[in-house]
């Protein structure tokens, strides 16, 4: 997966709370044997909606949505996960994830940042009121920045609520599979003297 160091880019304000994996992507959009395309899945239901947030014109290109509390709730799919991606979002804020949506998101490469609602309110509020708000997501430095032009001063700076070794894993652009192959020459050498007698697998 691609390594996250820092984003700054605009972002997009999404206020519903207990936003589930269903609300996400629609479940029949599971149907596709592919990890991508699922793009025009991403809260399909709410993109009937003209007012929707995702159909205004100062949405497109946004990577970074900023959520209500209790985002990603419901169900396991990773769909859900790939389908922000696959709209162009890196990032979502939120003052709550669901357990299982924030693990896979951390497995594909979509930083779940939490923060604290007043925050995530206040950021929200300066993303509404111009959308041109430049936000910036730094996992280097632990922190959230917002302001109004690239460069410019700094209106909202958060610290990111993150542990060493996701933070580590995201940096590095690694998922479990890429971890497990950083160990590949131990693996082949362990297969080379493992007993010939023994069952492998079919």
């Amino acid at each position: 997966m691609q390594p996250f160091t820092s984003l700054t880019g605009r972002a997009v304000s999404l206020r519903r709370g207990q936003v589930d994996t269903d609300q996400i992507i629609p479940a029949e959009y599971l149907k596709r044997v592919t990890r991508s395309g699922f793009a025009d899945g991403l809260f399909a239901a709410w993109r009937a909606d003209p007012d929707f947030v995702l159909n205004q014109p100062y949405a497109e290109g946004a990577e970074i949505l900023i959520a209500g509390p209790d985002f990603g709730i419901g169900s396991s799919r990773e769909h859900a996960v790939w389908a922000l991606l696959d709209y162009g979002f890196r990032v979502v804020i939120s003052a709550r994830f669901g357990d299982i949506f924030r693990n896979n998101s951390v497995q594909a490469g979509l930083l779940p940042v939490r923060l604290p609602a007043a925050t995530v309110t206040t950021l929200a509020d300066a993303v509404e009121a111009d959308p041109s708000t430049v936000v910036t997501v730094d996992l280097a430095d632990r922190e959230v920045r917002a302001s109004q032009q690239a460069g410019g001063p700094v209106l909202l700076r958060a610290p990111i609520e993150i542990d060493d070794y996701t933070r580590w894993r995201l940096m590095e652009g690694l998922d479990d599979v890429s971890l497990t192959l950083r160990n590949a020459e131990e693996i082949a050498r362990y297969e080379e003297s493992r007993p010939q007698w023994l069952p492998v697998a079919g």
